[in-house]
Protein backbone atom coordinates (compact mmCIF):
# COMPACT_ATOMS: atom_id res chain seq x y z
CA UNK A 1 0.00 0.00 0.00
CA UNK A 2 1.39 3.44 -0.95
CA UNK A 3 1.96 5.59 2.15
CA UNK A 4 -0.46 8.17 0.55
CA UNK A 5 -3.42 5.98 0.96
CA UNK A 6 -6.09 7.41 3.47
CA UNK A 7 -9.73 6.39 4.64
CA UNK A 8 -11.40 6.82 1.29
CA UNK A 9 -8.96 6.02 -1.45
CA UNK A 10 -5.81 3.97 -1.73
CA UNK A 11 -2.53 3.22 -4.23
CA UNK A 12 -1.32 -0.34 -4.08
CA UNK A 13 2.11 -0.44 -5.84
CA UNK A 14 4.14 -3.61 -7.30
CA UNK A 15 7.17 -2.86 -8.61
CA UNK A 16 9.63 -5.08 -10.92
CA UNK A 17 13.03 -5.12 -10.67
CA UNK A 18 14.94 -6.58 -13.45
CA UNK A 19 18.35 -7.24 -14.68
CA UNK A 20 18.17 -7.97 -18.13
CA UNK A 21 15.83 -6.29 -20.36
CA UNK A 22 12.36 -7.50 -21.28
CA UNK A 23 10.70 -8.51 -24.23
CA UNK A 24 7.25 -9.69 -22.66
CA UNK A 25 5.80 -8.33 -19.51
CA UNK A 26 2.51 -8.03 -17.87
CA UNK A 27 1.74 -7.13 -14.55
CA UNK A 28 -1.46 -8.14 -13.06
CA UNK A 29 -2.69 -6.66 -9.59
CA UNK A 30 -6.39 -7.50 -7.79
CA UNK A 31 -7.88 -5.90 -5.17
CA UNK A 32 -10.18 -7.84 -3.22
CA UNK A 33 -13.86 -5.55 -3.04
CA UNK A 34 -13.69 -5.07 0.67
CA UNK A 35 -16.66 -2.11 0.00
CA UNK A 36 -17.12 0.62 -1.97
CA UNK A 37 -13.97 -0.35 -4.23
CA UNK A 38 -13.94 1.49 -7.56
CA UNK A 39 -10.83 2.17 -9.56
CA UNK A 40 -9.77 6.05 -9.87
CA UNK A 41 -6.86 5.09 -12.34
CA UNK A 42 -3.67 3.49 -12.72
CA UNK A 43 0.12 4.32 -13.48
CA UNK A 44 3.38 3.04 -14.12
CA UNK A 45 6.76 4.66 -14.30
CA UNK A 46 7.72 3.27 -18.03
CA UNK A 47 6.12 5.02 -20.97
CA UNK A 48 2.19 4.86 -21.24
CA UNK A 49 2.63 3.93 -25.16
CA UNK A 50 4.58 0.97 -23.92
CA UNK A 51 1.66 -0.68 -22.55
CA UNK A 52 -1.89 -1.92 -23.10
CA UNK A 53 -4.13 -1.51 -19.96
CA UNK A 54 -7.17 -2.56 -18.67
CA UNK A 55 -9.42 -2.64 -15.50
CA UNK A 56 -12.55 -4.67 -14.83
CA UNK A 57 -14.42 -5.81 -12.33
CA UNK A 58 -13.84 -9.75 -12.13
CA UNK A 59 -15.18 -12.53 -9.24
CA UNK A 60 -15.34 -9.84 -6.64
CA UNK A 61 -12.10 -8.20 -6.93
CA UNK A 62 -10.54 -4.57 -8.98
CA UNK A 63 -8.07 -6.23 -11.68
CA UNK A 64 -5.91 -3.99 -13.17
CA UNK A 65 -3.68 -5.25 -15.91
CA UNK A 66 -0.52 -3.86 -17.79
CA UNK A 67 0.54 -5.43 -20.92
CA UNK A 68 4.17 -4.76 -22.86
CA UNK A 69 3.59 -3.83 -26.34
CA UNK A 70 4.47 -6.18 -28.71
CA UNK A 71 8.36 -5.19 -30.19
CA UNK A 72 8.79 -2.60 -27.10
CA UNK A 73 10.99 -3.54 -24.50
CA UNK A 74 11.69 -2.94 -20.38
CA UNK A 75 15.33 -1.92 -19.74
CA UNK A 76 17.00 -3.42 -16.95
CA UNK A 77 15.77 -1.54 -13.33
CA UNK A 78 13.07 -0.80 -10.96
CA UNK A 79 9.73 -0.14 -12.30
CA UNK A 80 6.78 0.88 -10.74
CA UNK A 81 3.00 -0.59 -11.85
CA UNK A 82 0.10 1.02 -9.19
CA UNK A 83 -3.82 1.08 -8.91
CA UNK A 84 -5.20 3.47 -7.47
CA UNK A 85 -8.81 3.22 -6.29
CA UNK A 86 -11.68 4.37 -3.65
CA UNK A 87 -13.08 1.98 -0.75
CA UNK A 88 -15.44 2.24 1.67
CA UNK A 89 -14.79 4.86 5.02
CA UNK A 90 -11.69 3.84 7.40
CA UNK A 91 -9.01 1.64 7.15
CA UNK A 92 -9.09 -0.75 4.56
CA UNK A 93 -7.40 -4.63 5.02
CA UNK A 94 -5.38 -5.54 1.49
CA UNK A 95 -4.49 -8.84 2.75
CA UNK A 96 -6.95 -10.02 0.22
CA UNK A 97 -5.03 -8.62 -2.78
CA UNK A 98 -2.94 -10.21 -4.58
CA UNK A 99 0.00 -9.66 -7.45
CA UNK A 100 1.31 -11.70 -10.04
CA UNK A 101 4.21 -10.53 -12.70
CA UNK A 102 5.11 -12.76 -15.94
CA UNK A 103 7.91 -11.96 -18.07
CA UNK A 104 10.64 -13.07 -20.53
CA UNK A 105 13.90 -11.91 -21.31
CA UNK A 106 16.78 -13.12 -23.18
CA UNK A 107 14.15 -16.46 -23.99
CA UNK A 108 13.85 -17.12 -20.61
CA UNK A 109 10.64 -16.59 -18.96
CA UNK A 110 9.70 -15.87 -15.14
CA UNK A 111 6.93 -15.37 -13.16
CA UNK A 112 6.12 -14.44 -9.53
CA UNK A 113 2.80 -13.89 -7.64
CA UNK A 114 2.19 -12.82 -4.17
CA UNK A 115 0.20 -10.64 -1.97
CA UNK A 116 -0.16 -8.09 0.66
CA UNK A 117 0.75 -8.59 3.84
CA UNK A 118 -1.29 -6.61 6.44
CA UNK A 119 0.75 -3.75 8.07
CA UNK A 120 -0.16 -3.70 11.88
CA UNK A 121 -2.14 -0.88 13.42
Amino acid sequence: MDPHSNSYWAQSNVTVKNRKALTSLTVELRITDTGGVASTGGWRTRPAGDFDFLVRKESGALVYRWTLRPGRTVPPGQHVFAGQYDHAEGGRDASGDTYSVLSEASGEPAAVQGDFARTPS
